[in-house]
């Protein structure tokens, strides 16, 4: 990709093996690397909040509450922002539920399990609506990502469980063409 910035050439630095934007005063190379997106799957008692998206990508569709982390927070401080800039909700995390690479988007996505500390909720400003439903309610052919469908259905495979190693990737989800 051509580098529209004048100030940068894209060359191979010294001791690298791939093109990165170097500053073409100092040298400085900008590096750029995956986002880190952090969010829950976020229960009261035996409903799930879901948010149903006010931006793109995805307007419309219904997700969990999740985004990307913000510099000098903890990815559990990120996931429980996000809870409270989508809906207004306060989470208490508890674990990690999955860690999901997404390269096509570079993306590493960071999911926990995480309760409700009051079952009031409400539109934040990425969000037009948001509501608490039961397994059986969830809109799963209205979902955003394929990520918001694994970690829902990876909750449910160790629901109750009080330990289980952090889920990845299912299989078969390389050719997904969003997170």
């Amino acid at each position: 990709m051509a580098d529209l910035d004048p100030d940068f050439r894209q060359s191979i630095p010294d001791g690298d093996d791939r093109v990165r934007r170097i500053c073409t005063h100092c040298d400085f190379v900008d590096y750029v690397n995956p986002k880190i997106v952090v969010g829950s799957v976020a229960r009261w008692e035996d409903k799930f909040l879901i948010c149903k998206r006010a931006i793109e990508p995805r307007l419309g569709y219904w997700t969990l509450p999740a985004g990307f982390m913000e510099e000098g927070e903890t990815v559990e401080q990120g996931a429980a922002r996000e809870a409270r800039e989508e809906a207004c909700a306060d989470l208490e995390i508890e674990r990690i539920l999955a860690i999901y690479s997404i390269p096509r988007i570079s993306q590493v996505q960071i999911m926990f399990e995480a309760t409700l500390r009051s079952q009031d909720v409400r539109p934040g400003p990425e969000s037009t609506d948001v509501k608490l439903v039961t397994w059986d309610e969830i809109p799963w052919d209205d979902l955003a990502f394929p990520s918001v469908h694994w970690a829902l259905k990876q909750w449910k495979s160790v629901e109750g469980q009080a330990a289980y190693a952090p889920f990845g990737n299912p299989a078969g989800s390389e050719h997904l063409t969003h997170g």
